[in-house]
């Protein structure tokens, strides 16, 4: 199968993001295809990619700091589904034609090119039936960031409020929660509501029109878990004192990526309580490759135990639309794009 593999590829391709990566954004049909060189390494022929946040803010970060995470020449992209061409010596669990779905870290070969490498530990390998590869192509990002910033911190029974939930985390978080048997309030706005509620929310909080801090404290402290998909209001995570039960957790896992945003963070996790700062327990969330995790979301959407939310898909000249959809915040679920046939 090596021989079939091309030594050039399409890709999007930037070098700068001045004002907006899409507006830099060019296809290229002579980018080098990027070659196995690890033993646990694939080579991967994508079919769709999905697009997050960060595939942007990490870009459009100040070029110093940009350019110690990605250098340029880039493609952006992380989610991905797609064909296993190559493998490296020690992959012994997937088989070549295989094929995967998974996400990349940010890097300078992303999944809106034709081909990437991923780590094997970092992909699982299709159900044979019952998820689209569309579908499988949008898991990555936001389904292990809603399933491990969750599922570790709550028990059946347990109380949680999604700070944003008609995002592709948010839509994740809303429904991964029912399936570990929590009692599910969530904000959104009112035109994401009905969505929201038919994803599995119990309680809705109109954030447009309520004082979601002043909401849950009414509640008293009934929280196990609050998970912060926005990063506003500001003083959400100081009044979680009120409304999170002893040993409750605030986990941040979206925010503004700018300096304001991170000193915020800091003082949130540094800032012991009587100079200010909360106290219940603050995480800001990490995520981390686990085929295994990847295995039980793949197995959930199979069971149809949870469901994919696809807002639209894109074809592969289309993706600055995508970008541009994007960077409105206002997407309920994830934007697909397809990248090969």
């Amino acid at each position: 199968m090596a021989s079939t593999i091309p030594t050039t590829m399409k890709a999007h391709i930037y070098t700068n993001t001045s004002p907006t990566l899409e507006a830099n954004l060019s296809i290229s049909t002579s980018v080098p295809t990027p070659t196995v060189s690890g033993p646990n390494e694939l080579l991967i022929q994508v079919l769709s990619a999905s697009i997050n946040p960060a595939d942007h803010k990490v870009p459009e970060l100040p070029g110093p700091v940009r350019r110690l995470v990605i250098k340029t020449p880039a493609t952006p992209g992380m989610d991905f589904c797609g064909r296993v061409v190559q493998a490296g010596t020690k992959v012994d669990s997937i088989a070549l034609g295989d094929i995967v779905y998974g996400r990349l870290g940010p890097k300078q070969h992303g999944s809106l090119g034709e081909y990437i490498i991923a780590p094997a530990n970092a992909v699982a390998v299709l159900p044979k039936e019952g998820v689209t590869v569309d579908e499988a192509a949008a898991i990555g990002v936001a389904g292990l960031t809603a399933y491990q910033a969750i599922q570790p911190n709550v028990k059946k029974g347990d109380k949680i409020f999604i700070n944003g939930s008609s995002g592709g985390v948010g839509c994740f978080a809303v429904q991964i929660a029912k399936v570990l048997g929590c009692h599910v309030t969530a904000s959104c706005s009112p035109a994401k509501a009905g969505l929201v509620k038919s994803l599995g929310a119990d309680e809705i909080i109109d954030y447009t029109t309520t004082d979601v801090c002043e909401y849950l404290r009414a509640k008293g402290k009934v929280f196990a878990q609050v998970l912060d998909n926005v990063g506003t209001p500001d003083n959400l995570y100081k009044a979680s004192d009120d409304f999170l039960i002893a040993g409750g957790k605030f986990v941040q896992v979206g925010s503004p990526l700018s300096l304001g945003a991170l000193r915020s963070a800091a003082s949130r996790a540094l800032l012991p309580s009587f100079l200010g700062g909360g106290k219940s327990k603050y995480e800001v969330y990490t995520i981390r490759d686990s085929a295994e995790d990847l295995k039980v979301l793949g197995q959930w959407i199979k069971e149809k135990k949870i469901r994919v939310v696809i807002e639209q898909t894109y074809e592969f000249e289309d993706v600055p639309k995508a970008f541009a959809k994007l960077r409105t915040g206002k997407s309920a679920g994830k934007l697909v794009i397809h990248v090969g046939k």
